[in-house]
């Protein structure tokens, strides 16, 4: 056992061992179950494998490579694991909480609509929305973690003979000493990259984490001329793999089976740019004031549609954002009344807003397809009247949502208020960090992280007389996932020894929950381990789930301070839909979502 040294007081030191992860008591008594004098054949592991981690179609051939991925081990006995071989299997790097195999859970034959897509919101930022540079590496990126929506912004250069990316003209509220207030018209601050870096860094990376089809959403702010040009840059970077859907409308959008290794463009045609902001201005009014922070949204549960939550217990991240104008939208209504054709013919996903207020918004055209795209405000206001016409709409169109202008520190918010919706694009700034973005993460961690998770068929189906999904119905509990925190380890080896305490081991305790629908919403707490940094909880949860498709695991760990804020010691969320029962090693990540070496929990996982 290795030592530890801490200085008290600065008067003497105390000297804790590390002591070595021991398997739990549980973890033994399955052991002797499933072994004979102290060995756990091949036969015998398959069992364990069918009986207690439910893999119904295991084989003798999977438990004999487990066996055979061990040998290395000094400890590996010929004949099969002993006990300490079986628990380094178990809380190992090969007994993963979900099935981690590429775009191979779901049916991938459907229409795009059918399915959840992983999108980025200003994609090309590296930081806040209003100072920050542009950069075509945000954009690489995303696409590395399975990203499949990149919006880019583009604009004239200076001398109107270029396109550049950058973020879009705000009329900007400034508050000064409480009582001067400037009003900045028509301002940025953000630094241009050229559009033509962008689309290349896009062809280099797009399939590098999955082969589905990357959509680029424009915002588009050119004149005809312009937009020739970008049609040039487009057709020549992208060649064979930019999918053109000819000149007719589609009836139904394409698979992603059938898109695979194809760019997708989408923004509004060009005719509807002269409309785009007629309403803008009476939106935006209804948006200003402060954003309510991105950790609200999962401090403790969600106790209405629109994520108005209690603030948490101390280990809540403050995220305070600022007051700016609703996002421009997709077009700029200076637009000329001439159109290039060729760039309109570049539009497979056709987008823009129909006159006539929410209902025209909302209307499902049986003979074309199109995407629709609202701020986080607008759904949410529409949800409260309109809920059931926005799953409708979403069962053949396609609908983006994207947060609101005010969110200038790049903060998102709660993603399942779309996703309860059907809402395909829930847009987020993927350059950030909090609760919001950790569950983008882990709901597309499902289908194996490929960047389209299939919606759930209550969300795709009417009724035998038109019904559809009611996010706001009661339901009942469909089934209670149980939850069994057994112990951790790795920080040891992931942080600097006097990371959460400069005079002894860290105090660590476990918050476990769901994020879902609001019924299935809530968090709960181990108890606290003073002074170790393998920590043995052995405590089991349980959570009813109503809509268990929708709902993620939520997973964090803290080191407890008693008189400042709590310490980050990881977190992680996960599908519901596709955790793998039995007992599983669960890695953590940090704030940003990047997976520490060495940081995992051993837990138990199972439905009843």
């Amino acid at each position: 056992m290795s030592k530890q040294t801490y200085r008290v007081c600065l008067c003497f030191s105390r000297r804790f061992k590390l002591a070595v992860a021991e398997a739990p008591e549980e973890i033994k008594a399955l052991f002797n179950q499933y072994s004979e004098n102290g060995i756990m054949t091949d036969n015998h592991l398959h069992r364990f494998l069918i009986e207690v981690q439910k893999q119904e179609k295991a084989t003798l051939e999977d438990a004999q490579a487990i066996v055979e991925s061990l040998k290395h081990l000094a400890l590996f006995h010929r004949k099969g694991l002993n006990l300490e071989a079986f628990f380094k299997y178990l809380f190992g790097d090969n007994n993963p909480p979900l099935d981690l195999k590429l775009g191979a859970h779901h049916d991938m034959t459907a229409p795009l609509s059918h399915y959840f897509i992983h999108t980025g919101h200003n994609s090309y930022l590296t930081g806040n929305q209003l100072s920050s540079d542009c950069s075509d590496v945000p954009i690489i990126n995303a696409l590395k973690k399975g990203v499949r929506v990149i919006e880019l912004d583009i604009w004239p250069n200076s001398d109107k003979d270029d396109v550049e990316v950058l973020h879009g003209r705000y009329t900007v509220v400034v508050l000064m000493l409480e009582s001067l207030i400037w009003v900045l018209n028509d301002v940025t601050l953000t630094t241009p990259v050229q559009l033509i870096k962008c689309l290349r860094s896009i062809k280099e990376h797009a399939f590098t984490a999955s082969e589905f089809p990357v959509v680029i959403t424009l915002e588009d702010h050119l004149t005809p001329d312009l937009q020739s040009k970008v049609s040039q840059m487009v057709t020549q970077t992208f060649g064979d793999t930019l999918f053109l859907p000819g000149s007719e409308c589609l009836k139904e959008f394409p698979s992603p089976e059938s898109l695979k290794r194809r760019i997708i463009i989408s923004t509004k045609p060009p005719k509807e740019y002269l409309e785009a902001k007629e309403i803008k201005d009476k939106e935006s009014d209804s948006q200003k004031g402060n954003a309510a922070p991105d950790e609200e949204a999962w401090g403790k549960e969600i106790l209405n549609l629109k994520g108005h939550i209690p603030v948490d217990d101390k280990n809540e991240m403050d995220e305070d954002d600022n007051n700016a104008e609703e996002d421009p939208g997709e077009g700029d209504h200076k637009l000329p009344h001439d159109i290039a054709p060729e760039y309109k013919r570049l539009i497979a996903i056709p987008a823009g807003k129909p006159k006539g207020g929410l209902e025209e918004c909302l209307k499902v055209d049986p003979d074309n397809v199109r995407r629709l795209s609202l701020s986080e405000q607008q759904l949410e206001d529409a949800a409260e009247t309109h809920g059931k016409e926005i799953v409708r709409f979403t069962q053949r169109n396609i609908l983006r949502v994207y947060p609101k202008g005010i969110r200038v520190n790049s903060s998102n918010y709660n993603p399942l208020i779309g996703w309860m919706h059907g809402a395909q694009m829930v847009a987020f700034n993927m350059q950030g960090y909090g609760r919001s973005l950790w569950m983008m993460q882990g709901m597309f961690r499902a289908n194996g992280g490929c960047g389209f998770v299939k919606k759930p068929d209550f969300l795709l189906k009417s009724g035998p007389h038109g019904e559809v999904f009611d996010p706001k119905a009661k339901l009942p509990v469909q089934k209670t996932l149980k939850v069994k925190i057994y112990m951790g380890e790795g920080w040891y080896y992931d942080f600097h020894h006097t990371h959460f305490d400069a005079y002894s081991p860290p105090d660590f305790y476990v918050r476990v929950g769901i994020a879902g629908v609001p019924a299935d919403t809530g968090m709960k707490k181990t108890k606290t381990l003073e002074d170790n940094w393998i920590p043995a909880w052995d405590e089991e949860f349980e959570f009813p789930l109503t809509v268990p498709e929708l709902a993620l695991l939520r997973i964090e760990v803290h080191e407890y301070d008693m008189s400042e804020k709590d310490d980050f010691g990881g977190q992680t969320c996960l599908p519901v839909r596709e955790l793998r029962e039995g007992i599983r090693a669960i890695p953590l990540h940090d704030r940003k979502g990047n997976k520490y070496n060495s940081v995992k929990l051993l837990v138990r996982l199972g439905f009843v």
